[in-house]
């Protein structure tokens, strides 16, 4: 029993720590994480095959710069490596972070389209969070999929200029 509770405890400050980073993130980036959003409710396919792409390449890149450095005997050389893979190891956390930012905003603007910005993005983290901890399918096929969508639109929102419209 006691180890429930200390799940339970450990999931609902998890849950606040990641409200409080989603809403930090669009109040400090509104454009980037509403570029990121649009992306991802226009173009969902090409998002995550975006993002699939990216993440398997620059996450091979950082997989064998490791491996490297731990097989090379000098230090120096061994720093050298290093700072490349944590380059790329830094830049997936942070297209991470900013997509996944992006896709709590979307799962809460659909599911609480009338309310205020802050509780969309409660709402949208508590959902995709709470649905994400699901054994086995959260694990494996949606946090995946909401990370790699995510992914794909923020450097998709790179590239991608709205239409607008002649007038």
């Amino acid at each position: 029993m006691q180890d429930a509770l200390r799940i339970i405890t450990l999931l609902i400050l998890i849950n606040i720590g990641l409200v409080a980073y989603f809403l930090t993130l669009g109040v400090l980036f509104p454009r980037r994480v509403a570029k990121t959003r649009t992306v991802a409710d226009l173009m969902p396919g090409r998002s995550f095959a975006v993002g699939l792409v990216n993440f398997l390449f620059f996450g091979a890149i950082t997989l064998v710069l490791f491996n490297i450095t731990e097989r090379v005997g000098n230090q120096f050389v061994k720093t050298i490596l290093t700072l490349p893979a944590l380059f790329f190891l830094a830049v997936l956390g942070i297209g991470l972070s900013f997509g996944l930012a992006g896709m709590v905003q979307l799962v809460g603007e659909r599911l609480a389209p009338a309310q205020t910005s802050f509780r969309r993005t409660l709402w949208g983290t508590l959902a995709l969070s709470l649905g994400s901890s699901l054994p086995f399918v959260g694990w494996f096929l949606l946090l995946p999929y909401a990370g790699l969508l995510g992914l794909g639109a923020f450097i998709i929102g790179f590239f991608w200029r709205e239409q607008t419209s002649p007038s």
